[in-house]
């Protein structure tokens, strides 16, 4: 099989907040033997936040992102699903609108850039079952995960909206079904649990306006797992993790009961069936205690 090779961004969460997420990211990188090429000049995607203060700047900054993978000649992953919503609609409104691409390349020539439209941008969790396949993630896995019951938790932006996923990535996705994530649960020999709440929002997103709602929506999507039996969740998204993992005390308040499960990222989940160690994995850095390696 060609080695698969990658230009990573990162964004800003894997290398601050969840320092577990990009360890595992490359320790799982280097045991199905991926090259990622770490995009280090490249900068925030806005969080879905610059977007709403000022578009155009929002779109210069993901199209210069996009054209340092460019450069490489390299399809970008990312491992946020925020990054991947901004960066991928960016690609999406600079592809069909060469108007506006055209005054986005004014200000990246200012700096020595040019987007081109040349470079894919798709999520690691669809690199890995597009690409990799999970057909030999089954024969990678040293220690199966089988005797725990797993919660996947997509959140919103890695599945939605439908045509901008369907762009990028070549698995296509139900956004109010979506399997991806349970098959690579499935993959790495644990028991996928379904539950109503495996695709809504975490709550992210709405803290700052509506801490409240965002608290709600964190302890039900906890809830939801718990009354079907997970051990755990696992998700895609760190942004989706730091409220899973660490807002639980709020969460338990707004929902009026006592919520806490142990989160994975993605990344640690494939990692642990492929022999990856707790310490390589980072799974000491969580807030809700791991506590079953």
């Amino acid at each position: 099989m060609k080695k698969l090779k990658y230009a990573l961004f990162t964004g800003c969460t894997a290398k601050q907040s969840t320092p577990e997420q990009m360890m595992s990211t490359m320790a799982v990188a280097k045991k199905l033997n991926i090259e990622l090429i770490e995009l280090t000049e490249a900068s925030c995607c806005g969080a879905s936040h610059l977007q709403d203060y000022d578009d155009f700047l929002s779109l210069v900054l993901n199209a210069r992102n996009i054209a340092y993978a460019e450069k490489h000649g390299l399809t970008m992953v990312t491992i946020c699903n925020t990054c991947q919503l901004n960066t991928a609609m960016t690609k999406h409104r600079l592809d069909k609108n060469p108007e506006l691409k055209a005054k986005v390349n004014d200000k990246l020539a200012e700096v020595g850039l040019e987007y081109k439209g040349t470079s894919n941008v798709i999520h690691f969790l669809y690199a890995i079952i597009d690409d990799f396949g999970l057909d030999k993630i089954k024969e990678m896995v040293v220690k199966p995960l089988s005797q725990f019951n797993i919660a996947p938790f997509y959140g919103c932006h890695n599945i939605r909206p439908s045509e901008l996923h369907d762009e990028s990535h070549k698995q296509k996705e139900n956004p109010y079904n979506p399997t991806s994530l349970d098959d690579l649960i499935i993959a790495c020999g644990g028991k996928n649990v379904d539950y109503e709440e495996k695709n809504k929002c975490c709550g992210f997103h709405v803290e700052l306006q509506a801490p409240h709602t965002a608290a709600v929506l964190t302890g039900t999507a906890i809830a939801g797992a718990t009354d079907n039996n997970a051990d755990m969740m696992v998700t895609p998204c760190p942004l989706c993790h730091l409220k899973l993992d660490t807002q639980t005390k709020s969460a338990s308040e707004a929902i009026g009961r006592e919520v806490s499960l142990p989160v994975l990222h993605m990344q640690q989940m494939i990692g642990l069936a492929l022999g990856c160690s707790a310490a390589e994995l980072g799974l000491k850095h969580h807030v809700t205690e791991i506590n079953f390696i």
